[in-house]
């Protein structure tokens, strides 16, 4: 793309945005006087890896409503805040969410530039290029998988993703301007949302199909192209329903590993690597097999049977859920569907 055009990318797409920007919670509108919140700046783009918009509003909601600072999150009980996280997936986010707002509240104030919004535990080059953009104006090179399909097609980058990510970085270094990054950075991650869609892009409404070189070539909606995807393995696993006097048991799983913290039902030790062995690591008398629920998880698929039992031993460590409240437990999905289905058995 000829220098010329590519000057002419950040003043194009800077209108769009001014006329055309989406309305969210977390940002501050273009053209105002509003200061963007470091804090809730962090807090959305943490929500937002790998999360649709859709999906992340109700909580990022929930959680200034609860929490409105980042020192409010950073008092908070670790137990509190991966129950609200519950349902929204990627639980490392959760874990990293606490370590981060915890070192931020010990500093007093969010680090504004990218290397040391870097040094935070659970900021990736990523998030950190983003809050650096958004919360404080600075000049960041900040690359999601909006960005990575808009400049795919911009520069008809035709290399397979992964590869062509270094390409994609390179390119976008080139186009984002020294002046109103946060908004351009929004911008660009608008009109991949809305027109640079990843089906049936809408170039016609697109600010840059002028200069488009992927429009040019009649190959935009190809890009970005990518390797083929591995098989995904599928796995088993068995989790138990443990209930006395209208009380479920519950455990906390370790810290590191799948939902990592979270409350959850016992099972039988089930991992991405492996099927569960259809035993819990304390003894039960198992009863009657109440169904199954099935979960895709990033990197596999996982069929969950839900059994009842009792305790065949001493308590394991754990507490005693109220039956008729398992819904403020905050389990993850996989577990929440497992109980539902105990509920649902309950009434039958």
């Amino acid at each position: 793309m000829a220098s010329a055009k590519i000057a002419d990318v950040g003043n194009s797409l800077l209108g769009w945005y001014d006329a055309h920007a989406r309305t969210l919670p977390w940002r501050a509108p273009p053209g105002s006087d509003a200061v963007p919140d470091p804090y809730r700046v962090w807090l959305s783009e943490v929500m937002l890896q790998q999360t649709t918009v859709a999906a992340v509003k109700d909580y990022f909601a929930r959680f200034i409503e609860r929490w409105p600072t980042v020192e409010a999150l950073a008092a908070a009980e670790d137990a509190e805040i991966l129950a609200a996280w519950a349902g929204l997936g990627y639980y490392a986010r959760a874990r990293n969410l606490i370590a981060c707002a915890r070192a931020v509240a010990a500093a007093g104030a969010f680090p504004d530039t990218e290397d040391d919004l870097r040094a935070l535990p659970g900021l990736g080059a990523y998030t950190a290029a983003a809050v650096a953009a958004i919360a404080f104006g600075r000049r960041a090179v900040v690359v999601d998988a909006n960005v990575e399909r808009v400049v795919a097609r911009l520069f008809a980058i035709a290399e397979p993703l992964p590869p062509a990510r270094a390409a994609i970085r390179a390119a976008t270094d080139r186009i984002t301007p020294e002046r109103r990054a946060g908004d351009f950075a929004q911008a660009m991650m608008d009109l991949g949302a809305t027109v640079c869609t990843p089906r049936e892009p809408r170039c016609l409404l697109c600010p840059l199909s002028d200069v488009c070189e992927g429009r040019r070539l009649g190959i935009a909606a190809e890009l970005p192209k990518k390797a083929a995807k591995k098989p995904r393995p599928e796995r088993t696993g068995t989790a138990f329903w443990i209930e006395r006097d209208g009380h479920v048991l519950l455990v906390q799983r370790p810290g590191n590993g799948m939902l990592g913290g979270m409350r959850a039902l016992p099972d039988d030790g089930w991992s991405a690597k492996a099927d569960g062995t259809g035993n819990a690591a304390f003894p039960l008398a198992s009863g009657t097999a109440l169904g199954a629920v099935t979960h895709g998880f990033s990197h596999f698929g996982l069929t969950l049977t839900l059994r009842t039992a009792s305790l065949a031993g001493g308590p394991p460590d754990g507490e005693w859920w109220p039956v008729a409240r398992i819904g403020e437990a905050g389990l993850p999905t996989l577990f929440a569907r497992a109980a539902d289905l105990a509920m649902a058995s309950r009434s039958d």
